[in-house]
């Protein structure tokens, strides 16, 4: 779970562009909403093959 402290003198915004990087470079956002749409594996392939089409 990312953590950000607030250092002093720092604004929340600040903070928050501090916590919002953390989290898409932790790659957590990419991983809920795959959880959030589950395909199952048979999907996935068709998906996978109209796309290389």
């Amino acid at each position: 779970m990312p953590r950000v402290e607030i250092k002093e003198g720092e604004s929340f915004e600040g903070a928050m562009r501090r916590f919002k990087r953390q989290i898409e470079q932790e790659g957590i956002l990419r991983e809920l909403r795959d959880r959030k749409h589950y395909q199952k594996p048979s999907e996935k392939k068709r998906k996978k093959m109209r796309e290389r089409r």
